[in-house]
């Protein structure tokens, strides 16, 4: 991957990145990836789905709603997919 380097930062905005990073619990090149690719997608700049294109993603989910095919009644279903959920990563916070 790609390396860049920020000169001239104001110190505010370096104070604003950190606090930003440890809320969203990243370090602060993760944050400024996530704030810089999610900027982009608002503006049109990236591929993905874009945050304010929230009537597309409705859309989409309904589309899909009521088509998921299962021999197991859905109670069943959701505990089955729930049981196979793992506990996660430990967090040390």
């Amino acid at each position: 991957m790609a390396s860049l380097t920020l000169k001239n930062m104001p110190d505010d905005l370096l104070e604003a990145l950190r606090r930003a990073a440890v809320t969203d619990r990243r370090s602060v090149t993760q944050e400024i990836i996530y704030l810089c690719d999610t900027a982009l997608r608002e503006r049109g700049g990236r591929p993905g789905v874009r945050v304010s294109d929230s009537a597309a993603r409705l859309a989409a989910w309904r589309e899909l709603a009521g088509k998921w095919e299962s021999d197991l009644d859905p109670a069943a279903e959701a505990e089955s997919i729930v049981s196979q959920r793992t506990a996660g990563r430990d967090v040390n916070l």
